[in-house]
């Protein structure tokens, strides 16, 4: 009975526990500025990726964080209409949360695809890849979650 009361009051007291930030405090103001690329086709890699965003925005406070995703070379698979459903959705349900999702135009163009082949609510870019040098100039950490 001990041990259970044990491990019930530490589980309380890591859902109450608060992340220690680092100056200045990510906040509306000053908020954490993060950029993941889709750059592989593999279901299980993407999968992860966004996985890793909403993890971001569990632990970030709300209105703190700013993160984009951008989709480029075999990864603009994953964001056509006729991709993985489930992924999808997901992709979908974190663009009510603000996270941009950024395509590639260079990528679309050698594949000859056309923007009403993709998800609704992104945004297009000429070079995906130069997006996320550019973002990174501007003070985005990319984030590599493999």
């Amino acid at each position: 009975m001990k041990k259970i009361f044990l491990v019930m009051l530490l589980s309380i007291s890591t859902l109450f526990a608060q992340y220690d930030f680092a100056e200045p405090k990510p906040s509306f103001d000053e908020p954490r500025k993060v950029i993941l690329s889709l750059y592989d086709k593999d279901l299980d890699k993407a999968n992860h990726i966004i996985g890793t965003v909403y993890n971001l925005l569990k632990e970030y406070p709300s209105e703190s964080l700013q993160v984009i995703v951008v989709a480029y070379g075999p990864g603009m698979r994953l964001i056509r209409n006729d991709g993985d459903a489930n992924l999808i959705k997901r992709m979908q349900s974190l663009m009510e949360y603000d996270v941009e999702f950024v395509a590639c135009r260079n990528t679309m163009e050698t594949m000859n695809w056309k923007e009403d082949e993709f998800i609704d609510d992104l945004r297009y870019v000429q070079a995906g890849l130069l997006e996320v040098i550019e973002k990174q100039v501007a003070g985005y950490i990319n984030i590599n979650p493999y």
